[in-house]
C-alpha cells in the first residue's frame, strides 16, 4: 500500500508547449530529495486531458525511468473512454509504473453501474494495481462510495482517491472497502484530517512546490501526531487555497516558475495566471516559507 505524501506532479512544458524534459527530470531528482513518499504521474495536474496518447505514454516512461524505483510512480490513466483507459493503463504497465490511477469518465456522466463497469473492464484487461479517482467538482460524476466498495472487491483495485473533501465520506467507505484497502484524500485543504481520521496520504497539488513540509506533515498525521501535523498543515494552509485560486494546475506551475523549476509553459485552453491575483499566490508561498 502507498502512504503519505504522494505528488499529482505537474508536466513541465517550454512556452511553446512541448515537454521540457530536462525540467521534467530536475522535478523527480528534487521530489526525491525532499522526501516526497510517491509520484503521481501525468495525472489530471499533470495536464492528461492535453497530452495525447504518444506523449502521455512517453512522460510516464520518463518519469519511470528519471525515478529508478527509488519511489513509487503512479500513472494518470483515467480516460472517459473505456478503450482508451485500457490502452493507457497498458501503456503505464509496460512503462515500468507500480501503479495506476483511473479519474472517473468525465463529461459522460455515467450511472453508478456505468462507473463500475468501466473501472472493472479496465482492471480485467491490464493486470496493474489501480487507484479509482473521484473528483466530481472536475467530472460532473460522482462515485459514491457503495460503488468504491463494490469495486475494492476487484482483485486489482487496491485503493481510491476521494477528492470531494467531504470528510463524512471517509468512515463509509472504509467499512465498505476494509482495512487494506488505500484511501487517499485529493484535497489538499482537507488532507491532514483526512489522514487523521485513518486515511492512508494524500495525492497533493501543494506537494509540488512545498515537498518537504507536506512528506512531514503526512508522516505526523499517519503517526497520530495531531498537534505536530496541524502545526505543519497552518504553514501550507494558504498554498492549499490560493493553488486553487485559478483552475489547477495554473497557479502551480507559475508558482513552480517563480521558483526557478520550471519555465513558463501551459497548454491552452488553460492559460498563465492572472496578474491580479499573483499577489494572493506570492502571499501564500511567503507563510509556506518556499520565498
Amino acid at each position: 500500500m502507498f502512504q503519505g505524501s504522494l505528488v499529482a506532479l505537474v508536466t513541465p512544458m517550454l512556452e511553446d508547449g512541448a515537454v521540457d524534459v530536462d525540467a521534467l527530470r530536475r522535478l523527480v531528482d528534487w521530489h526525491v530529495e525532499q522526501g516526497t513518499d510517491g509520484i503521481v504521474a501525468v495525472g489530471t495536474t499533470g495536464e492528461s486531458a492535453t497530452l495525447d496518447t504518444e506523449e502521455h505514454c512517453r512522460t510516464i516512461r520518463q518519469v519511470v525511468d528519471f525515478v529508478a524505483g527509488r519511489i513509487p510512480v503512479i500513472a494518470g490513466t483515467g480516460a472517459n473512454s473505456t478503450t482508451e483507459a485500457i490502452e493507457l493503463t497498458a501503456c503505464a504497465k509496460a512503462a515500468g509504473a507500480d501503479a495506476c490511477l483511473l479519474v472517473t469518465p468525465y463529461y459522460n456522466k455515467p450511472t453508478q453501474e456505468g462507473l463500475y463497469l468501466h473501472h472493472k473492464a479496465v482492471a480485467e484487461a491490464v493486470d496493474i494495481p489501480q487507484l479509482l479517482y473521484n473528483v466530481p467538482g472536475r467530472t460532473a460524476c460522482d462515485m459514491l462510495p457503495e460503488t468504491i466498495g463494490h469495486l475494492s472487491k476487484v482483485d486489482n483495485i487496491v485503493g481510491a482517491k476521494e477528492a470531494t473533501g467531504e470528510l463524512d465520506r471517509l468512515p463509509r467507505i472504509r467499512e465498505l472497502t476494509g482495512p487494506d484497502f488505500g484511501l487517499y484524500s485529493g484535497d489538499d485543504a482537507t488532507g491532514c484530517e483526512f489522514m487523521l481520521r485513518g486515511g492512508n496520504g494524500v495525492i497533493s497539488v501543494t506537494s509540488n512546490v512545498a515537498p518537504k513540509t507536506m512528506h512531514l506533515m503526512c508522516q505526523a498525521a499517519l503517526a497520530g501526531d495531531r498537534a505536530e501535523a496541524e502545526r505543519l498543515d497552518a504553514s501550507l494552509a494558504g498554498l492549499h487555497q490560493k493553488l486553487f485560486v485559478e483552475a489547477n494546475p495554473i497557479p502551480v506551475k507559475w508558482v513552480l516558475a517563480e521558483m526557478g523549476m520550471m519555465g513558463r509553459g501551459i497548454r491552452l485552453p488553460l492559460t498563465w495566471l492572472t496578474e491580479g491575483v499573483r499577489d494572493q499566490v506570492r502571499s501564500a508561498m511567503k507563510q509556506a516559507g518556499i520565498i
